[in-house]
């Protein structure tokens, strides 16, 4: 995979060599990780897809704006579409983890017509509908206070995730590694912006052929929202895993890139 990086929006990305005639891959990674979550992905469809994988704005090897307003969803879902023109890219599927679903979501909602089709991993579309989004809503609503955290404006690189196979959804030193490498200033203004972010009725307008795939033991993310969106999406296709948290991209990385290669070639993508 080649390194690169977008100067006109401050992002970090890798790209194999893109081929005609192949299916392109998107990968749009969760809240304070990074495209190194997707390693095993590239290297497995290195051959088979073109791939690209990127860095959100506060993450990874790219830029951290400074402003709570930075970080709106919308933003991110710019910032792609921005990455997107430059590279030339249309008509590729779309692959989002849990806080990338979010941004999944918003992208279809205002370019629906160059995505091909889209796999949710671990998604949700309303975090705010969660009883315990709404207990910790108060405070997160001082973003006043969160200015006076530290601020990091300069990336600070990958989490080597080989490091934190099949830890579950709380543990704590993955958690660690991954606020550290973002800054806990980005992490609660991501979070707080998540919890105000809400795509349900847009839902049903949702057209293109759409992959779901959920851990049955999800504490993050309860398997529910999956099962709404399945039932929403008209051209869906839902896989439950069994035993499965809502660390599935690495917790059950075969499992999940079968399921992704299978759907790309049934739905003749």
């Amino acid at each position: 995979m080649k390194e690169c990086f977008y100067k006109q929006k401050n992002i970090y990305y890798r790209v194999n060599e893109f081929r005609q005639n192949r299916p392109t891959l998107v990968f749009i990674h969760g809240l304070s990780g990074s495209s190194s979550a997707w390693a095993p992905y590239e290297k497995k469809f290195f051959e088979q897809y073109n791939l690209l994988t990127f860095d959100l704005r506060g993450h990874g090897k790219s830029a951290k704006p400074k402003n709570y307003s930075d970080y709106a969803i919308k933003n991110f879902a710019d910032d792609l579409f921005s990455l997107l023109a430059h590279l030339k890219i249309t008509n590729f599927i779309l692959v989002s983890h849990s806080f990338g679903a979010l941004i999944a979501l918003e992208f279809l909602a205002e370019h629906q017509a160059i995505v091909k089709a889209a796999v949710f991993l671990s998604p949700n579309f309303a975090p705010d509908e969660r009883l315990i989004a709404r207990a910790v809503k108060p405070l997160l609503s001082a973003a006043k206070i969160f200015k006076l955290l530290p601020s990091f404006s300069r990336p600070r690189g990958h989490v080597d995730y080989k490091n934190y196979l099949n830890t579950g959804d709380w543990n704590i030193r993955r958690l660690v590694a991954d606020i550290y490498n973002t800054g806990l200033r980005v992490y609660l203004y991501c979070t707080r912006q998540s919890c105000q972010f809400d795509r349900k009725k847009f839902l049903s307008q949702i057209t293109v052929p759409a992959l779901i795939i959920h851990g049955k033991k999800d504490t993050i993310f309860p398997v529910n929202r999956a099962m709404v969106m399945a039932a929403k999406i008209k051209k869906s296709r839902l896989i439950l895993l069994d035993n499965a948290d809502h660390i599935i991209v690495l917790n059950h990385f075969p499992a999940v890139a079968e399921a992704i290669a299978n759907f790309v070639a049934a739905e003749k993508l």
